[in-house]
């Protein structure tokens, strides 16, 4: 049966003054089971997918969420000494692609304007010092080369997808249009542009060429519908979880949420869903709408029952989940460069490379507050280290870029592991080489018509970001309410079988 844990009561008592009261509406299709729909998770794809159904006037759902809050990646932290402490963000942090002049607004700098979230617009190309091991090294020429040589890579993207060429790996990408880096300073540079202003959380030789491609333009690139070419900051002290929260509060009754509610295993079958929880309490429902992380879909952390079929374990195996890991520190006394962004060279790629200075007159000024971020397979190595370990290898880095001066130790220090927390296992997603759209297309599709699928991942256009979750959700709520509404339906179709462009040479490989 159902339960509303006390945590709703405790942790969303705030919103719970802000919520509206709604009577049973007439063409609400209500269940029997403990609801008509369960929503698992309540990240972005999860409350918009709600809200899209309350719109649609079915208010028979439930939100299951595993931890004592709404927003799920979208997580801050205070950090800093007492009196002296600051909200800084653990997950994502940016509006990626805002809006340019009247045209189309990403939809979550609409929230961010519609619920007051402070956001403040970050100079990713202009506002740059540069360093190597030695100290401040001047390769902004460089850094300029680095963001011409990926456009020329994107133009490239866009004529094999005009030719039907396969996908090949941006490593090859830069190899065919002789862009590889030379040395170091060329290194650290093309990090910046793939790794993390595009935030793909992954060397060029783990990314897909095609897919990369479109999910940049198709976000940044007005004249492939993009919103602009702009990063906006959040700096909150709420927290950027503020947008989902707030959000939901206008339209969650405290019956639609159930916080503290691990999932572990699914039972779906042609009389509905049965959702069990890590306490041995279950769920039941009609249709359920899984907005687990991707990394938590190949850790197989749910078990499904009946196992899921084979076409859909391979569409979430042939996708990965990246990893980008902030590395917030707080000073006494600012030392440091004083535009927005630094980069260093170090002889081995992505040693601490990218830092962003937040004690700056546009964000957070007198904080004290530097952070550093790693990505991809160095994140996942100091997931594995001691934090003491960790800071000591930032302190030597950044003692390395200032030799000439007296650098303290840091009165404050954190940063979070997502590749080992259960509940996401890395950070977001992103699509290797010989990406395939059939695979993007099981990834989203409905299994046995009962269990649907919605999340950043699950976005073709947008995977990887906030509002390739959001459309994902909006899109999911539509489509089941339109299932409820018809007295069930297929779902999503799938392809049984994705298959090479051509033959392969041999007709069998296996005696």
């Amino acid at each position: 049966m159902r339960q509303v844990h006390l945590a709703v009561l405790l942790g969303f008592v705030a919103l719970i003054k802000a919520l509206p009261s709604h009577p049973t509406r007439q063409n609400d299709h209500r269940s029997t089971k403990d609801a008509k729909v369960l929503i698992l998770g309540g990240g972005v794809a999860g409350v918009i997918a709600a809200r899209t159904l309350h719109e649609k006037g079915m208010d028979d759902f439930l939100i299951v969420e595993a931890r004592s809050e709404l927003g799920g990646r979208m997580q801050n932290y205070s950090i800093g000494v007492p009196g002296q402490q600051y909200t800084v963000e653990l997950g994502p942090n940016w509006i990626q692609g805002t809006q340019t002049g009247n045209g189309p607004a990403n939809p979550i700098l609409t929230l961010a304007r519609k619920h007051h979230v402070k956001n403040q617009y970050n100079d990713l190309d202009g506002s740059i010092t540069t360093y190597d091991y030695n100290g401040p090294k001047d390769y902004l020429d460089l850094l300029n080369k680095s963001v011409d040589q990926y456009d020329q890579n994107i133009v490239a993207a866009g004529e094999r997808v005009k030719m039907q060429q396969v996908d090949l790996n941006l490593q090859s990408a830069y190899g065919i249009t002789s862009g590889q880096p030379k040395n170091l300073y060329e290194a650290a540079c093309q990090y910046y542009q793939i790794d993390w202003v595009r935030e793909y959380a992954q060397s060029p030789d783990q990314n897909s060429w095609i897919a990369s491609a479109w999910n940049s333009n198709f976000t940044f690139d007005t004249d492939m519908g993009g919103f602009s070419d702009s990063n906006n900051l959040c700096i909150d002290p709420r927290g950027f979880k503020t947008i989902i929260q707030a959000e939901a509060a206008e339209f969650l009754q405290p019956s639609q949420v159930s916080l503290n509610s691990t999932v572990t295993s699914i039972e779906y079958s042609s009389d509905g869903v049965k959702v069990t929880l890590a306490d041995g309490s279950s769920l039941t429902s009609d249709y359920v709408l899984c907005t687990f992380s991707l990394g938590v879909l190949q850790y197989g952390d749910v078990a499904f029952s009946p196992a899921l079929p084979s076409w859909k374990v391979e569409a979430i195996q042939s996708m990965v989940m990246a990893t980008y890991t902030k590395i917030f520190l707080q000073f006494t006394e600012k030392f440091w460069f004083d535009t927005e962004m630094a980069v260093y060279a170090d002889k081995e790629r992505g040693r601490y490379p990218i830092w962003q200075s937040l004690d700056h007159v546009d964000f957070l000024p007198g904080s004290g507050l530097v952070f550093v971020t790693v990505t991809g397979d160095f994140s996942l190595r100091i997931e594995g280290m001691q934090d003491s370990d960790v800071q000591a290898e930032v302190m030597e880095v950044l003692r390395a870029m200032y030799p000439n001066t007296s650098v303290p130790d840091p009165v404050a220090f954190h940063f979070k592991r997502w590749h080992a927390d259960p509940l996401f296992r890395g950070s977001y997603s992103n699509w290797p080489a010989s990406f395939v759209p059939g695979h993007s297309k099981n990834l989203r599709a409905t299994v046995n018509q009962r269990l649907w699928f919605a999340g950043e991942a699950t976005s073709l256009k947008y995977y990887g970001f906030l509002h390739g979750a959001y459309y994902e959700g909006l899109h999911a709520g539509e489509e089941i309410a339109k299932c409820i509404a018809g007295g069930g339906c297929a779902g999503l179709q799938h392809v049984d079988n994705v298959v090479d462009a051509s033959p392969y040479p041999f007709a069998s490989i296996t005696p």
